[in-house]
């Protein structure tokens, strides 16, 4: 793949093909969106250390959500 996004191809695939709405498709990262159309190569998951860094970049506010 050139890094260039085929979207024409990729919308037809997500509002066509899964029956997604706009809004849930352009929701979608484009990992999410290849799992749903069922590729599995090269999609690995998450390590410890990339969640570690995720955490570090977004931490969670104190207060920010209501526990009702």
């Amino acid at each position: 793949m050139s890094g260039r996004f085929d979207w024409p191809a990729l919308m037809r695939a997500g509002l066509q093909g899964l029956g997604l709405k706009p809004a849930e498709f352009w929701a979608l990262t484009p990992v999410e969106l290849r799992l749903m159309l069922g590729e599995r190569q090269g999609v690995a998951p998450m390590a410890r250390a990339g969640l570690e860094a995720l955490l570090r970049a977004f931490p969670d506010g104190k207060g920010e959500m209501s526990d009702g």
